[in-house]
């Protein structure tokens, strides 16, 4: 596949339709934010379409379209694709791994907001916070990843965090970016779980997403128990379940010479 320049993105915007919430909201996001890179292949009626944001992507089309070599771009991420592109990725990555994954969608609000332990506020990011997130290291660096590092994250405006002075004790962000639905992240330093941080985080962001107009959603593995926790906790109920691929390396084809 070839990659595509960004003025041939938008009329690709039917291969990814944002009207529900899970994995397909990554299109918009990437359009929006330009931190995706989108292949095709070819430029004028493409009938094969994949996009990468950060760890994430989605392959959508005819897989009869694909030749060898052709999805490597997508190696080490979790892909979003139809089960008839199953051959074509064992073919192409060492190992592929169906992931079972959950969508919510926020249907009720908290009663009540999470008392803060002493000395600890929730505020909103902004492009100040730039260097706490960065401190966060690199185990919490997935959650500003969408966004092509904790600069753009911060000055998106579209983050709540936990602050004990001018440190990051939770944060929870707009993962994925759509015009219907904001798919939401949150993460927690280690030393400072279980005291309701990213409740009160995940709380006053989808306060903010629905004054936005904005649907909050989330998205989770299935075996992931303390993220279906706080989804349901912060008001997040079951929409539909999906599978996606985790891919590891390009595999290694032996060449037979004569």
């Amino acid at each position: 596949m070839i990659q595509l320049l960004p003025d041939q993105l938008p009329a690709l915007s039917r291969w990814f339709p944002a009207a529900a919430p899970g994995p397909a909201t990554l299109a918009e996001h990437a359009l929006a934010t330009g931190t995706g890179q989108w292949w095709a292949d070819r430029a004028v009626h493409p009938r094969t379409v994949a996009i990468r944001c950060a760890d994430h992507a989605l392959l959508r089309g005819d897989p009869d379209a694909l030749t060898t070599g052709d999805l490597t771009p997508l190696a080490d991420c979790y892909i979003d694709a139809p089960d008839r592109f199953l051959p074509a990725l064992a073919t192409t990555f060492d190992q592929v791994t169906p992931w079972e994954r959950m969508v919510y969608v926020q249907r009720t609000t908290p009663s009540s907001t999470p008392r803060l332990p002493w000395g600890v506020t929730v505020r909103r990011l902004a492009p100040e916070h730039a260097p706490a997130l960065a401190e966060l290291g690199t185990d919490a660096a997935w959650i500003h990843g969408t966004w092509g590092g904790p600069t753009a994250l911060a000055a998106s405006g579209l983050g709540w965090a936990a602050f004990h002075k001018d440190r990051v004790l939770a944060i929870a962000c707009a993962y994925f970016l759509s015009s219907t639905y904001e798919d939401i992240a949150c993460v927690t330093v280690p030393e400072h779980r279980r005291e309701r941080l990213a409740v009160a985080c995940v709380t006053a962001l989808c306060t903010d997403i629905a004054a936005r107009g904005h649907t909050p959603s989330w998205s989770c593995s299935s075996d992931n128990r303390p993220s279906r926790l706080l989804a349901w906790t912060a008001g997040f109920r079951l929409e539909r379940e999906y599978v996606h691929y985790a891919a590891g390396s390009p595999a290694q084809h032996d060449h037979l010479t004569a």
